[in-house]
């Protein structure tokens, strides 16, 4: 079976993912999303779930928040190292949501503004922290301030996530992530 296997830090990204991946995976393409329960069992475990999954067709794709890591790169390269020695390490691709999850939803407030039903809120992406998020020293923060706290990490991921341009490119981060599984997927289907 040709499938992308997510491997995630914990809810909001599975809910996240729920609601975004039948609009960016293509047909015959399956998708699993396994969420870990935080960044440290996240680490301890993926190398393990990885090496025992059964497909031998499948590809997989790690999603982790940077939050407080200071280097971004380091962080990558160190997960990436993780899945060295599983004997699937030429199938994994690592994205770093920088430095939060809520970067990809501020970078595209109109989706924002249509999933909790808050009219006008994608005329602020006219401001220059929303123009480049991925550099916002607190993603989730932002958020919740703009949205009157109507946002609510799973809920509001799962209901933004349908929602999400898959061609934003004011985070660098979400095109990336947008771009791997594009790879993964061309990868299984052979194009």
């Amino acid at each position: 079976m040709k499938e992308i296997v997510f491997l995630v830090e914990g809810e909001a990204e599975r809910c996240l993912l729920e609601a975004f991946l039948p609009r960016v995976l293509p047909a015959g393409i399956g998708h699993r999303i396994i969420p870990f329960q935080g960044k440290q069992d996240m680490e301890k475990r993926m190398a393990l779930r990885i090496r025992g999954y059964l497909n031998p067709q499948a590809r997989f794709l790690v999603l982790r928040d940077q939050d407080s890591h200071a280097d971004c790169v380091a962080l990558k390269r160190s997960l990436q190292e993780r899945c060295v020695g599983t004997r699937r390490e030429t199938h994994c691709l690592v994205r770093i949501a920088c430095t939060e999850l809520e970067t990809f939803y501020l970078a595209d407030l109109a989706a924002v503004s249509q999933a909790l039903e808050i009219p006008g809120l994608e005329r602020q992406q006219l401001k220059s922290k929303f123009r480049d998020p991925d550099n916002l020293g607190s993603p989730s923060h932002e958020l919740r301030a703009l949205t009157k706290n109507r946002y609510d990490k799973r809920d509001g991921s799962a209901r933004i996530g349908r929602h999400l341009a898959l061609d934003n490119a004011r985070s660098p981060s979400f095109r990336h992530l947008v771009a791997g599984i594009r790879r993964l997927s061309a990868e299984l289907l052979g194009t």
